[in-house]
């Protein structure tokens, strides 16, 4: 086996490429190469970096060119008791983050939430999408492309299902501009995010509907999907799974625990999340629910660049009839799994074990819809707990107060 220098030697010498390295030697050693290159270019101490406690062949399916590993504090808050439809019980909620005072925020959220008697949540929609974008002749042709893809949904089925042992093909709907046709294939990707799956599902059904009609395949993502954007559709038709989580706090508890009142934070919720939002052209009329799906989704092991879709959140509030506050997160489009993908990795599967759901569900679909649920209700802690800083005018002085 050679040593990290004398593989850096030959990527000196020309004779090897930095992505060839595993083929010469384990991933370890690879990485290891790697590092002194980068270091000797860039004039940089990449120790730490190399301070890593798996085996680098366990993040082969996850990354390439590896040199190490970054490392991000993992805090906790709660335990909060969620009942949901997929997962009950008392949780603590793992947070990947380095913006300190979040972790403090969400906690002081679940807390009130406990207080309250716990979160509700539940997963209303499910669904991964993918669109290619075809081209036909023109809106004649356009519109028999979208008919026939109407009347042969269950051969579409049959082609992109062949693909997959747990997909599931539910609806293809076509979109017509001119002579472009967008088809937004939803699957039920069960426990998995599903976004490999559903891209080479789609690319079957695709093959189908080139052979059967005049149309040609531009694109097979045409972005209506639409993933890792910010798009007005994943907020009406939802992608991945579309999940709200709720509370009723009493009166005394919103006094007593949050310094503020019902109404106060009603009105802030109004003024900032949905009136200030609209004015901005917001796709997002929330506080920070972004804070909490990124710190969740790295804990996880979860695509850290769909928290662009995550972010995608109504924040609700009002007064009940008897004095109450009632406060609701609804995300339209959260693309989480506990299966594939960065979920095996050692520390976001142990992420994935402090919430009791890593891996596939019994029924299918279960884990990743409680992963879906626990992460509204950290959001709906954080939603909470910064609006109640707003209302009793302690943000400032809380980020002082940590040192931040």
């Amino acid at each position: 086996m050679p040593t990290p220098e004398e593989l850096a030697d030959r990527v000196r010498a020309c004779e090897l490429r930095l992505h060839e390295l595993e083929s010469h030697a384990d991933a370890d050693i690879a990485a290891a190469a790697r590092r002194r290159l980068v270091a000797e270019t860039a004039d940089a101490d990449l120790e730490t970096i190399g301070e890593y406690t798996f085996e680098a062949a366990a993040a082969e399916p996850n990354v390439e060119n590896m040199v190490g590993a970054v490392q991000v504090p993992l805090g906790v808050a709660g335990p909060v008791t969620i009942d949901g439809g997929a997962l009950s019980g008392d949780r603590y909620l793992p947070l990947a983050t380095t913006e300190g005072a979040l972790v403090a925020s969400v906690n002081r959220g679940c807390s009130v939430l406990e207080a309250a008697g716990g979160a509700s949540a539940r997963v209303t929609k499910t669904g991964m999408t993918r669109a290619p974008a075809f081209k036909t002749s023109g809106i004649v042709e356009s519109e028999a492309l979208a008919g026939w893809v109407r009347d042969n949904e269950d051969r579409l089925a049959a082609a992109a299902e062949s693909t997959t042992n747990h997909g599931e093909l539910t609806d293809v709907t076509p979109y017509v501009v001119g002579n472009n046709v967008y088809l937004r294939f939803r699957y039920d990707t069960k426990d998995a995010m599903g976004m490999n799956m559903a891209t080479i599902a789609t690319g079957e059904a695709c093959e189908l509907i080139e052979a059967e009609t005049d149309a040609s395949l531009v694109a097979l993502s045409g972005n209506l999907c639409t993933d890792k954007k910010p798009a007005a559709i994943n907020a009406i038709e939802g992608r991945g799974r579309s999940v709200t989580a709720d509370v009723r706090i009493p009166e005394d508890v919103v006094e007593e625990r949050l310094h503020t009142t019902p109404d106060a934070v009603a009105e802030i919720n109004t003024r900032k999340n949905l009136v200030g939002s609209a004015k901005a052209g917001s796709l997002g009329f929330n506080a920070h629910v972004a804070n909490v799906v990124a710190a969740m989704f790295l804990a996880t092991g979860q695509d850290e660049a769909q928290v662009v879709e995550g972010a995608n959140a109504i924040t609700t509030a009002e007064v009940t009839a008897d004095g109450d506050l009632y406060v609701s997160v609804s995300i339209a489009s959260l693309e989480v799994g506990t299966v594939g993908g960065g979920t095996k990795l050692p520390t976001q599967a142990e992420g994935l074990d402090v919430l009791g759901v890593r891996g596939g569900g019994d029924p299918a679909g279960d884990n990743a819809d409680g992963l879906a649920e626990a992460i509204a209700t950290g959001a709906l802690a954080g939603e909470l707990s910064l609006l109640a800083a707003l209302g009793s005018r302690h943000l400032s002085s809380a980020h002082a107060d940590l040192g931040r």
